[in-house]
């Protein structure tokens, strides 16, 4: 009789298990379904990106951001629509740069394209000119000391690593050149920075981003070159350690300004009290429309939420769409969600972000416990039919970063990347190069995600 039962209750948990899965499969299949038949993220990413711009914390461009999204979330009946308000730095650049080649033993002067790094001091009028130093690493700078050093300008060379396949790894291995370079520079008496492009491509487009000063070192003027004339500048001072470089860079930082992060939620009939987060940041560099980045991610999050509306499909959790501010230069955006989360006992059961370009999905990465990745793991079979592949432990994103404190399982939506640091921080991160099919699979994939965790958990 007991074995009979057994077999009973293994039989009934095998149609149940079933049904689930069918449904799930059934529901996976209308998300894909709706978002490439009637998908809107394509067109509200050609909004932002051609009428307002440029979106660095602090400026005209943001501010607009700021009220377009909360508008738009509010005409697609969002339940709740609001503002979290949150100081950000406000770095300006300035006039138009200008770089130099100079006294070249083989090519005498030459103009070379320069940005400068997010948050830098500038040169002012009379610019910078010193004899450079060429180095991969901070080792290097150590073993070469203040007396090969000082007075003149430092140039961070070390590419990415083109063998890595994924170029966000490849991304990591080299950005600390420009993230800590100029301050490391500076504690040997540099009196200025040059910095090879963090890029996988070789071109003539140089590629911004930011540097963070250390405390207690001098600040001294820091820009970025592209790819081809860093090749360049190596090649002619293996032969000429006489070459010196000009730059002129006019950018300051002003004092902070008010912004906000901007939050729409579809409120849960069953557990309205558990909440489930996806987002991107809504700020982007100043020097082009920040297509990739991030406004895609960020157009990506309120279509999640925009095609759960339009299925009528009444969530059991509260989701979450969040225009995170301030990602770029500071994130001061995501500091403040996790800490308002934390000061108002939210409670949230996982936070998805979008915020590696609007290319082709190809997975997700999660990081939380053991028993969460299991589970998030078994969910891989249901994206197999949409060539999405890549479940993987370890995950998440600079924006929702701070609620891991909190316990919060954390996922990265990841699509290819081999294309992404051809526009990162550039001035050619423009509408034109977001494919539509690819910018909406990924919609519907981040989507069918926040799904399973609002039906399931985690």
């Amino acid at each position: 009789m007991k074995k009979l039962l057994l077999f009973s209750a293994l039989i009934c948990t095998f149609f149940t298990l079933k049904a689930q899965s069918d449904k799930d499969t059934k529901m996976v299949r209308a998300i894909f379904d709706e978002a490439l038949e009637r998908g809107e993220s394509y067109q509200m990413l050609h909004f932002l990106t051609k009428n307002i711009g440029p979106r660095l914390a602090g400026s005209p461009g943001a501010a607009a951001a700021v009220e377009w999204t909360r508008q738009q979330m509010m005409s697609y009946g969002f339940d709740t629509v609001f503002l979290q308000p949150v100081m950000v730095p406000h770095w300006v650049r300035g006039k138009q740069e200008k770089g130099r080649i100079v006294n070249s033993q083989k090519i005498g002067s030459m103009p070379i394209k320069v940005v400068a790094l997010g948050n830098s001091v500038g040169t002012g009028p009379d610019g910078t000119v010193a004899e450079v130093v060429e180095v991969q690493d901070f080792d290097e700078l150590e073993k070469l000391g203040r007396a090969a050093i000082e007075g003149k300008i430092v140039f961070f060379n070390r590419p990415m690593d083109p063998k890595l396949m994924d170029t966000f790894a490849a991304y990591s291995g080299a950005v600390n050149q420009r993230g800590a370079g100029p301050s490391e520079a500076a504690k040997y008496g540099a009196i200025g920075v040059v910095v090879r492009s963090m890029s996988s491509f070789k071109d003539d487009v140089p590629h911004t981003g930011s540097t963070n000063y250390a405390l207690n070192v001098p600040k001294i003027p820091a820009v970025a070159i592209s790819t081809n004339d860093a090749d360049l500048l190596s090649g002619l001072l293996k032969d000429d350690n006489e070459l010196k470089f000009y730059f002129e860079t006019h950018a300051q930082m002003l004092p902070e300004v008010l912004s906000y992060n901007v939050v729409g939620e579809i409120r849960g009939s069953e557990k309205p009290d558990e909440i489930i987060v996806v987002g991107g940041h809504l700020d982007s560099w100043d020097l082009s429309e920040g297509a990739h980045d991030d406004g895609a991610g960020c157009m990506q999050s309120i279509e999640v939420l925009r095609l759960f509306k339009a299925m009528n499909y009444k969530p059991k959790r509260t989701l979450r769409a969040v225009m995170f501010m301030n990602e770029e230069n500071g994130l001061r955006g995501g500091r403040k969600y996790a800490e308002l989360a934390a000061e108002n006992g939210e409670k949230h059961i996982a936070a998805m972000e979008s915020d590696r370009g609007g290319f082709l999905p190809i997975g997700f990465g999660m990081t939380g416990t053991d028993k969460q990745l299991k589970k998030f793991m078994g969910w891989k079979s249901l994206f197999e039919p949409y060539n999405i592949f890549q479940f993987k432990n370890g995950g998440g994103g600079a924006d929702i970063s701070p609620l891991r404190v909190q316990d919060v399982p954390l996922i990265g939506y990841i699509p290819d990347s081999q294309r992404y640091f051809k526009y990162h921080h550039t001035g050619i991160d423009n509408f034109e190069t977001v494919n539509q099919r690819e910018l909406e699979l990924g919609a519907a994939a981040m989507a069918s995600v926040i799904y399973l965790i609002d039906q399931y958990g985690l």
